[in-house]
């Protein structure tokens, strides 16, 4: 049975509407909803024009204006990149600071998830050893103990659930005193605390870095220390190593201290308020904020509703959606936060001579999204309606519960990394164009945004948000379904289908700083 033409208007303003059909629509297609016949054909997940605009008309998606026409267009036109003019982004000196309380939303109680407690009350949902590295000399060395762990140790701690490499390009080479090098410095201390480690600390170094691992450790300058025994530290060029074996028995002989540590602990029923999940997008089209980010946003506000924490991030991506974040701040300093993240990034992206345009892929492109301010306004979707409660600087570790916005660049791995670092226990990840994007140390559900790729990619995606564009379930109920998932997931019932696969990215840490 042939689908009819649907289009899909947001908001009562938008005078445009994205092309829902598989295939897209051919010119001459009457769409009887909005009566209105293409006079060219437009791709699934792109624009069609609603009104006959003239040159320099706005154009108009989630009643915000995401461009301009730059000439005169008929109704029914196909609105690409190739006739949008992109606006300004929003000025930062006369936003609205905490305007517009957040509904108040019902408590929800009774809802638990099985995980590990830890020591600072935190709780893992994975049961894991980290073995944190001040350098990437080292990383070789790393991998082949890990491999060795996984092949000839792990099966005598059933209740570990895997060893990890922390390892990153960090460490040396680097202007380790410049100010920004506190953002991969607080960083990598950061991820060694990460709640799915359950608290065991041991470094692998090489010796000679700018990184030692004491700088790692100890940040004075944030007040943060993680105190590890001098035993937990192996360093490689120390004397008593002689020849490569011994290096590994040393770090062997360390790691197999840790893991019968955590081989102590099981899973215990928590309350769903020590969930804390970060929220992320990759691969997005126009569909994204239609379908995944807006059952995605109900979902977190589920979360922040049980006392929960929710974090979403990736600056350049809610750049252009400012105006309606600040607003929802819960106090002006939230605001104020808010504002000073995105001006330390429009600074960092001028410093490199470009601005946040440079953030929109092909991908993007082709999945109907024009630029960067109509891909931010489906972004900040992810965020739901709470109350935004604090902002964390890159790195950072949050010291309240609620919806935070964990300053991030927009790339999936640098992102990922940081949400870590800022301690997410469970990612949720929304695409359009689909990604086999994971994280070894957290779990990460892939929510798709289309039947189409979920149908296609039926062994790598989690979850689709599909049916909410061709009307068959509203976001309230698939919000639901990723709800109870997370809640499985976090729980060690369910694998994502990027742990069943072993698919994991490597860590990618923000270093804004001079490399020398």
């Amino acid at each position: 049975m042939q689908q009819r033409p649907l289009l899909i208007k947001i908001n009562p303003q938008d005078n445009v509407a994205i092309v829902v059909n598989d295939g897209g629509l051919a010119q001459g297609t009457y769409v009887e909803a909005q009566d209105i016949t293409l006079v060219e054909a437009v791709p699934q997940g792109h624009k069609v024009l609603l009104t006959t605009l003239k040159e320099n008309d706005p154009i108009v998606r989630y009643g915000e204006i995401i461009g301009y026409a730059n000439k005169a267009l008929n109704a029914g036109s196909w609105v690409n990149e190739a006739v949008t003019l992109m606006p300004e982004a929003p000025t930062l000196d006369s936003l609205e600071l905490a305007t517009r309380p957040a509904p108040v939303l019902e408590p929800l109680t009774g809802y638990t998830f099985k995980g590990y407690k830890n020591k600072d009350g935190s709780v893992g949902t994975k049961n894991l050893l980290a073995i944190t590295t001040s350098v990437n000399c080292v990383e070789g060395i790393v991998d082949h103990v890990v491999k060795i762990v996984e092949r000839e140790l792990l099966h005598k701690y059933p209740n570990v659930d895997g060893i990890v490499g922390l390892n990153h390009l960090y460490g040396c080479g680097v202007a380790i005193d410049a100010p920004a090098a506190i953002v991969p410095i607080r960083t990598i201390h950061n991820l060694a605390l990460n709640p799915n480690f359950g608290g065991e600390v041991m470094v692998v170094s090489l010796g000679c870095e700018k990184m030692q691992p004491e700088r790692l450790l100890n940040i004075p300058t944030e007040n943060k220390r993680i105190p590890v025994e001098d035993q937990d530290i192996i360093q490689l060029q120390d004397e008593r190593h002689n020849g490569f074996q011994s290096m590994v028995d040393h770090i062997l002989a360390v790691a197999e201290h840790h893991l019968e540590k955590l081989n102590q602990r099981q899973r215990e029923e928590v309350s769903a308020s020590h969930l804390v999940v970060g929220m992320q997008c990759g691969g997005s089209d126009a569909f994204s904020g239609v379908t995944s980010n807006p059952a995605v946003g109900f979902s977190s506000d589920l979360i922040v509703r049980c006392g929960g924490t929710v974090m979403f991030s990736e600056v350049t991506e809610v750049r252009d959606g400012i105006h309606l974040l600040t607003p929802r701040a819960e106090n002006e300093q939230v605001a104020k936060d808010l504002i000073r993240e995105m001006q330390w990034y429009d600074d960092y992206l001028a410093a490199g001579k470009v601005d946040r345009s440079a953030n929109t892929t092909p991908g993007n492109k082709k999945g109907g999204l024009n630029n960067i301010v109509e891909k931010a306004m489906g972004s900040i979707a992810k965020s739901g309606s709470s109350a935004i409660v604090e902002v964390l600087a890159p790195g950072q570790k949050p010291t309240k519960k609620g919806l935070i916005f964990a300053a991030t660049p927009s790339s999936d791995f640098i992102c990922g990394t940081q949400q870590m670092a800022s301690g997410i226990t469970v990612q949720v990840f929304t695409t359009g164009r689909g990604t086999p994007y994971g994280l070894a140390a957290v779990p990460v559900i892939k929510m798709a945004s289309r039947n189409s790729i979920a149908n296609r990619w039926y062994d790598l995606i989690d979850i689709s948000a599909g049916d909410i564009a061709i009307g068959k379930r509203s976001i309230e109920q698939v919000g639901w379904e990723l709800f109870e998932l997370i809640l499985q997931v976090a729980s060690g019932e369910k694998k994502t289908w990027s742990d069943h696969w072993g698919i994991h990215n490597s860590l990618a840490v923000f270093n804004p700083a001079p490399v020398t």
